[in-house]
């Protein structure tokens, strides 16, 4: 993947006060407090339903504060990406006392720092850690749906997704490549081919559904 180009009109930290205050006083769409905390200590025991449900809940926010940041899409998306596979891989560290939405806002902005001081280096290169925690064992829905369907319907469906979904997919469903492959195919930490194929999963899924 090439380099991209990063542009910050406002500093970090005056961006990053600005976005959390003004969620301070919002729901996270789709998860309750109480939900969250089960979700927290399910993730933390690997469970990866509940790894599903934290990225679903908190994407459009860390997308978003990135999407500020950057006014590039493709670097909002793939920081989010490194984060949330950052935030997964230490989700032992994360404190409770402090809002969910806080940690991982300040784990995207560490990671966001860090590219705007090695420029040259591809997003995808910032945070070479390994995934401990996101297991794939268990199937999940959207991973039936996805299977349950004929092989060219889902290649007409996969078309519709932005090429580094597509290329996921393709790899995981048609080539039926391990993660681990797939992160050497791709030149990419296994941790954020595990959160890409997440996400992959839940758009693909939302345009089966939209189409069928």
């Amino acid at each position: 993947m090439g380099n991209a180009g990063l542009r910050i009109k406002l500093s970090l930290p005056s961006i990053y006060y600005l976005y959390c205050k003004s969620f301070s006083k919002t729901k996270t769409l789709g998860i309750k407090p109480t939900g969250l905390n089960q979700h927290i200590e399910q993730a933390k025991k690997g469970n990866q339903l509940a790894f599903k449900k934290i990225l679903d809940a908190y994407w459009s926010q860390v997308y978003n504060f990135q999407l500020k940041q950057t006014e590039n899409e493709f670097a909002a998306e793939e920081i989010s990406i490194q984060t949330f596979a950052k935030a997964f891989d230490k989700i032992d560290t994360y404190n409770p006392d402090y809002k969910f939405l806080t940690w991982l806002i300040t784990i995207s902005k560490n990671i966001q720092i860090d590219l705007s001081r090695v420029k040259e280096l591809p997003v995808t290169k910032v945070d070479q850690f390994t995934a401990k925690n996101i297991v794939d064992e268990t199937p999940t829905a959207e991973d039936q749906l996805i299977e349950d369907q004929d092989t060219n319907k889902l290649l007409s469906f996969v078309t519709q997704l932005k090429p580094h979904y597509q290329e996921v997919i393709q790899l995981r469903f048609f080539e039926e490549l391990s993660y681990k492959t797939i992160a050497q195919h791709i030149d990419e930490p296994i941790s954020n081919v595990k959160v890409k194929l997440m996400r992959a999963k839940k758009l693909l899924a939302e345009i089966i559904k939209n189409e069928t």
